[in-house]
């Protein structure tokens, strides 16, 4: 559903990507995670054609996002973490915007708000962001569309709010759909965002399943920092070593996304060796 290929982009006073690679297939709610910095709400808007690439293609449904078709931008919805509403009762908003996304359910967003408390007649400008953010997530998954790309969803929101979002993105979550949700909050998507992509330095240097990923490597708790090479990663922790190993015994592990973010981006050559070889094996 979405294809990206050779793609560049960089701003007048930094060069983000240089022939970027990305395959996004229905079905999934995929995790798009990277230090500050590395683009991830820049790509997100690259995807909806709110910025246009400089070199490649980015194809999304089967169009080019920024030549901003009618028939794509009414099966695309983008959740920005900036937060900008209009002074109106969220019965307006609904009234003026969901005439423009043609599978937009009513009932799904009835349930949505309900969901999340937001029996209000207040103006959206009234609202606290927490509040706004939660009427915007609300819509979005009422939207239908195909393409959903959210950008911190759970920034600004209480922990109640956080439960109520995974519990309505779980459910809301089609086949047919790509949700990709740029995230620093990893503890609060855990079980929920899979495949994850991660996006270092201009590149994708992991996009995996988790269960991949747990199958091929493993966490352990060690006293002693390992110093001879074996291990992936090792990060200091109360009573020892958080340490990262390949997971040559095809050992169950609870392989958490802080960790395996960790792993990646510090150990990043490693990794990418270790599901090489494994790969390698599974072909021969």
């Amino acid at each position: 559903m979405i294809e990206i290929k050779n793609m560049s982009f960089g701003y007048k006073r930094q060069k983000l990507f240089k022939d970027l690679e990305l395959s996004l297939q229905a079905g999934n709610i995929y995790g798009l995670l990277g230090k500050n910095g590395a683009g991830k709400t820049t790509l997100l808007k690259l995807i909806c054609g709110l910025r246009l690439p400089q070199a490649g293609t980015c194809n999304v449904l089967g169009f080019d996002p920024a030549e901003r078709p009618a028939h794509l931008l009414e099966d695309i919805c983008f959740i920005s973490e900036d937060l900008h509403v209009p002074p109106i009762p969220m019965a307006s908003f609904v009234k003026l915007y969901a005439p423009f996304y043609p599978r937009f359910s009513q009932a799904a967003l009835l349930e949505y708000t309900a969901e999340f408390e937001l029996g209000t007649t207040k103006k959206l400008t009234e609202l606290s962001f927490g509040q706004k953010k939660k009427f915007l997530l609300a819509f979005g998954l009422a939207s239908g569309c195909r393409i959903l790309l959210m950008d911190e969803p759970t920034n600004g929101l209480d922990i109640p709010s956080k439960s109520q979002f995974r519990r309505l993105l779980a459910r809301a979550g089609g086949t047919d759909q790509v949700i990709l949700i740029s995230t620093h909050q990893v503890r609060d998507m855990e079980n929920l965002i899979d495949p994850i992509i991660i996006l270092d330095q201009g590149k994708i240097i992991f996009q995996q399943p988790l269960q991949e990923a747990a199958a091929r490597m493993k966490t352990t708790i060690e006293r002693e920092e390992p110093t001879d090479g074996s291990a992936l990663y090792a990060e200091k922790t109360l009573g020892g070593y958080v340490v990262v190993r390949a997971n040559t015994g095809g050992e169950e592990t609870n392989l958490d996304l802080e960790t395996l973010f960790n792993a990646v981006t510090t150990s990043g050559d490693k990794v990418q060796a270790l599901f090489a070889r494994t790969t390698a094996g599974k072909g021969a």
